[in-house]
């Protein structure tokens, strides 16, 4: 897929998100999780890709072919005192690509865009529940390395960290919280 733009997500984007998500998905729990981050408090980075007018999809030239959300999560110390600074942390996801369009690139390349916006806006990490052999091309790695554990029982190696920031998690360790609304996907 050539020329693929990835931009913000707009409020006139949200009907689409959500048909993307339950068609990624088959389900519709990761559109109701995405409109709950979106609604809440929270600083979300919410990203779609648009399909180039040049490709032939089964939609549209210009529509939206790909969805990514990071939001912020929370680190409870395993140590004590708290971190005198602590540091920004963001998850990733869900993301989401038209089933059409998987395994073409579409969702490196929200990715990749996803963590540079991430590292512009202050983010120190991004943590992400899933596929190892995927994200580890993007410089994930196994999170307890760097001694975070996810609040979810899930196997160690699905749980994963980057630093966008070198080192920033040199002095950190503690269980990674996601907001209250990934409790019901």
């Amino acid at each position: 897929m050539n020329a693929m733009k990835i931009r913000a997500e707009q409020a006139d984007d949200y009907a689409a998100i959500r048909q993307l998500n339950e068609l990624a998905f088959g389900r519709s729990q990761e559109a109701d999780l995405v409109e709950a981050l979106r609604d809440s408090d929270l600083d979300v980075i919410s990203l779609v890709a648009i399909a180039p007018v040049a490709d032939s999809v089964p939609q549209d030239a210009g529509a939206i072919v790909g969805h990514l959300l990071f939001s912020p999560v929370t680190i409870t110390p395993t140590i004590a005192p708290p971190l005198v600074n602590p540091i920004k942390i963001a998850g990733l996801g869900p993301i989401a690509v038209l089933p059409a369009l998987q395994r073409r690139g579409i969702g490196s390349q929200l990715i990749q865009a996803g963590l540079e916006q991430c590292r512009q806006q202050g983010y120190d990490a991004i943590v992400v529940l899933g596929n190892p052999q995927f994200y580890q091309r993007f410089g994930f790695a196994t999170a307890s390395l760097k001694q975070l554990q996810c609040e979810y029982d899930v196997p160690e190696e699905l749980f994963m960290v980057v630093e966008l920031q070198p080192n920033s998690l040199a002095a950190c360790s503690g269980m990674i919280r996601y907001a209250p609304a990934f409790a019901n996907v």
